[in-house]
């Protein structure tokens, strides 16, 4: 599964980045959606790299995700974390899951380098290292 970080703001965006970035969920600023990695999904990450951190999420760190920023879509009941992983890593959809599909996140801790790409900075491809990313954003 790959997950998604939007790091760009919203100001200067062309209306093509603007739509893509809606359709991925993320319509604003930190925040993270997960995706089944499809022809169609890279496709559009291709067209947003430049304002967006992305790359493979491990189960750990999933279970983390949701456990702390998870919104439930039924205020009234809790959410379980190793569940909910459980039905997203099996079932590759949040239909069944009871958790809003995005996760709004805090800036990163220690701070990022939002200007340039991975190796110097955050966005574009991070593969493996999109979980250590993640959990300085919890």
């Amino acid at each position: 599964m790959i997950v998604i970080i939007r790091i760009a703001g919203m100001v200067d965006r062309s209306a093509e980045v603007e739509s893509t970035l809606s359709r991925l969920r993320l319509r604003r600023k930190f925040a993270c959606s997960i995706f089944e990695e499809t022809p169609e999904t890279m496709g559009m990450i291709k067209k947003i790299r430049s304002f967006v951190a992305y790359g493979e999420i491990d189960k750990a760190t999933l279970i983390e995700l949701i456990k702390q920023r998870g919104q439930a879509l039924d205020k009234t009941k809790k959410i379980d974390a190793e569940k909910t992983a459980e039905i997203l890593l099996k079932e590759k959809s949040f239909d069944k899951t009871g958790i809003k599909p995005f996760f709004r996140l805090h800036p990163a801790r220690g701070g990022i380098n939002s200007k340039q790409h991975f190796p110097a900075g955050v966005l574009g491809e991070h593969k493996e290292k999109i979980n250590d990313l993640i959990r300085r954003m919890l």
